[in-house]
């Protein structure tokens, strides 16, 4: 496995996919997600349990993640075909409209240090990027235990709003909970952040 990406260029790649909202193949790329804040997400393949439903999930949340103005990008160890046919067959799929990235060769999921050479598979590994192509959050799990959608938004949410303000965002943060200014008052705020936030604050 490799080390973190965090705080590093995401990896340049192309993949064939499977457009679902066309129901045509396509071909997708790293430079397609530059300019926006993406989602690269990982899975290790169809017909299986989990992954539909965490794709569900995500598919559920395209309007708030449009909103945000984020691209997301679910892949697997899978071919294109093998997408159009779980997209079309798996019932929690039906209304789907993501592109689903096809990494056969497990090259790019190598890239990102998610491939299980044993298995021929990826973990569950999920990368955020902002808009220059920097990863600034990666989750990666286990097969067993499927990710949480609210907490992608949550985290998107966060990054956002320190990217468009200076502040950072305390454990547990939400859209319109406070924030810390440590680019205005960052000298009173050293050792001193119980001034500001409150564990109250933070568990709310």
């Amino acid at each position: 496995m490799s080390t973190t990406l965090v705080m590093r260029r995401m990896p340049e790649f192309e993949l064939e996919a499977y457009d679902a909202a066309k129901g045509t193949y396509t071909t997708v790329s790293s430079e397609d997600l530059k300019g926006k804040w993406s989602v690269v997400c990982f899975y290790p393949a169809d017909f299986t349990f989990v992954c539909p439903t965490e794709i569900a999930a995500m598919n559920a949340s395209q309007d708030k993640l449009n909103e945000l103005g984020v691209n997301v990008l679910p892949i697997s160890g899978d071919t294109k075909f093998s997408h159009k046919r779980f997209a079309e067959t798996e019932p929690l799929l039906k209304d789907l409209t993501l592109t689903m990235g096809a990494d056969n060769t497990g090259n790019v999921a190598r890239k990102f240090g998610v491939w299980i050479e044993q298995e021929g598979v990826a973990l569950r590994g999920r990368f955020i990027i902002d808009p220059e192509g920097v990863v600034v959050a990666e989750e990666t799990v286990a097969d067993s235990v499927g990710r949480n959608v609210n907490e992608l938004i949550r985290q998107i949410e966060a990054w956002q709003h320190a990217y468009a303000t200076g502040e950072v965002c305390p454990a547990n943060w939400r859209k319109g909970k406070k924030t810390l200014p440590v680019n205005t008052d960052i000298e009173n705020m050293t050792g001193n952040v119980g001034s500001y936030v409150t564990i109250e604050d933070i568990l709310a």
